[in-house]
């Protein structure tokens, strides 16, 4: 699940650069800054995570076939 919000919050972040030009990780001192460098990291992490884990994640969230 925390991956799954970190990857939302990157996802949202990628928006907000492409609509207006405006970086979450400005709020934490830019690119440059030690936390906004961690939470690129963490959102990165978390995408590879979610792609690693989806197949598997999906097959065991998936409903039984309906019965005829």
């Amino acid at each position: 699940m925390l991956a799954f919000i970190l990857l939302a919050i990157g996802g949202l972040n990628w928006l907000l650069v492409g609509l207006f030009g405006w970086d979450v990780g400005a709020l934490f001192g830019g690119q440059g800054a030690v936390i906004s460098r961690i939470i690129y990291i963490l959102v990165g992490l978390s995408a590879l995570w979610e792609i690693f884990t989806y197949k598997k994640n999906f097959k065991a969230g998936m409903p039984a076939p309906a019965q005829m």
